[in-house]
């Protein structure tokens, strides 16, 4: 498996779809989430989006092999079925996941996981990025900066840390990190 996290802004989505698109035998896990859609996105393609409750009960069903209250009343988790589903196919699994989660995955399954956290150059860029996305609010922006210092913090747990300060340097940094796990095992 191989574990992509970072703080929100950081680059990690757009390098990971980099990546889907080089290397077959890699295959995203979709992550259940309780947030709205933003955007175009699509339940199923790019989140399994849940109602609270719904997502509540597929913790008490134990349907996670990981979960995380990413932001205070929002969930964000990895589906057991999702990994099933992907490795029937002998595929290697690829998340682009919250940092805690991240973590949570590593320390599951250590011995066959490559986890690789995206660095933004500076908080400024951060929140520039965050500004032109445009897809949250200033407080939301607020939340999320905040959130990213501590999550920066936590870098040094990861396999590897890439700065994504140019996002061509970084995506030839994470092939050469992915092609050495994949097939220098």
């Amino acid at each position: 498996m191989i574990v992509f996290s970072a703080p929100s802004g950081s680059g990690k989505t757009t390098l990971v779809k980099h990546l889907l698109n080089i290397f077959p035998d890699l295959e995203f896990s979709i992550s259940a989430t309780t947030r709205r859609p933003r955007g175009k996105e699509i339940s199923g393609n790019d989140y399994h989006f849940f109602k609270k409750k719904s997502f509540i009960d597929a913790i008490k069903n134990k349907s996670f092999i990981e979960y995380e209250e990413v932001y205070p009343g929002t969930y964000y988790g990895t589906l057991k079925s999702e990994l099933e589903k992907i490795w029937k196919k002998n595929k290697i699994v690829v998340f682009d996941i919250d940092v805690v989660g991240g973590l949570n995955i590593k320390k599951q399954f250590f011995e066959n996981t490559l986890s690789i956290f995206i660095k933004p150059p500076n908080i400024k860029t951060l929140e520039g990025r965050l500004i032109n996305r445009q897809t949250d609010n200033l407080e939301k922006i607020r939340i999320r900066i905040s959130k990213a210092k501590k999550e920066i913090a936590l870098s040094d747990k990861f396999d590897f840390t890439v700065v994504n300060d140019n996002l061509e340097i970084a995506k030839v940094e994470i092939e050469k990190i992915v092609s050495d796990f994949i097939y220098n095992k």
